[in-house]
């Protein structure tokens, strides 16, 4: 899957805030996303992070998954 810095990823379950959308920060062997809703960062390897994405958003514009 073709995940970049600065992507929003909406993803299958929500965050204990309520909000679903995630932002990259960091890609790798993990990823680093800040959530969009309360600012919380976590790390999740990447296998995890691409099994639980939804959408994908660059620019304003979704991107198929």
């Amino acid at each position: 899957m073709d995940i970049h810095v600065n992507d929003v990823l909406k993803m299958k379950k929500a965050h204990p805030c309520g909000s679903q959308e995630w932002l990259v920060l960091r890609v790798g062997m993990d990823f680093k996303m800040r959530c969009q809703g309360c600012g919380h960062e976590v790390m999740l390897p990447r296998s995890k992070a691409e099994k639980n994405i939804r959408k994908v958003f660059r620019e304003g514009a979704p991107v198929q998954v």
